[in-house]
């Protein structure tokens, strides 16, 4: 494997406290029952649509009121895009050590260009991250293979020798029909319909620790390279 590519919210970074306060602050303005966050957070890798809904259950998702509490939901995230939130634990070491042996690494998501890069200037991740690939990219969205042929071009490294890492079935389907080693992230924002039967999702590898993760990936990664120079 010569790259390792990433899904963002659950995968990458830690998102979920800030969904949860924005949307714990819009049941509270509603006066409606405040939202658990453990229900909050397994519709994190759903989207916008899907946490907003939680205020808003009588909406249809199309009906121009939930669409503008959706606008509104977006405008709060982007404006304190990262009160509460990093990277998992444990992940730092393994971007660092990514790049100290020259293993590009970068980002395939379903979130908006505008907020992710928002979110990567405010971990101070731009420069860092070798692809950035979102929505507004590509003509197609995961669990279509576009954006992930696109991510490798742009890296210049052939899809069959990259990594994906997502928490979502849609990513294993993306990497999966991209012909790239997908790993579950069982760490993650895993939703709530899909969680029972991990091994359903096809993946090449499930991890339930970014530890486990930096594990499965040096394996497969630093052989590629000078065994002796695994050093972490």
């Amino acid at each position: 494997m010569k790259a390792v590519l990433f899904d963002l919210d659950g995968t990458l970074i830690d998102t979920a406290a800030d969904f949860i306060r924005i949307i714990q602050d819009m049941c509270r303005e509603k006066g409606c029952a405040v939202v658990a966050a453990d229900d909050i957070r397994v519709q994190v890798s759903e989207g916008a649509r899907a946490m907003v809904k939680l205020v808003y259950p009588e909406l249809d998702v199309e009906d121009p009121v939930f669409l503008a509490h959706r606008q509104r939901f977006l405008d709060l995230y982007g404006a304190d895009i990262a009160v509460d939130t990093d990277l998992f634990e444990g992940m730092y070491p393994l971007l660092a050590e990514l790049e100290q042996h020259q293993i590009p690494w970068g980002i395939v998501t379903n979130k908006p260009r505008w907020l992710s890069e928002a979110l990567l200037k405010a971990l101070n991740l731009t420069e860092r991250c070798a692809v950035l690939v979102c929505p507004d990219d590509v003509s197609k969205t995961k669990p279509d293979p576009e954006p992930m042929f696109l991510a490798a071009k742009q890296i210049q490294t052939d899809v069959q020798d990259c990594i994906y890492v997502g928490d979502h079935p849609r990513d294993i389907d993306a990497g999966r029909n991209a012909h790239m080693y997908t790993i579950l992230a069982a760490y993650g924002y895993l939703p709530l319909q899909h969680k029972d039967d991990l091994t359903a999702w096809q993946a090449d590898c499930i991890v339930n620790t970014v530890s486990e993760l930096h594990q499965v990936v040096r394996e497969l990664v630093i052989p590629t390279l000078n065994p002796a120079s695994a050093t972490l």
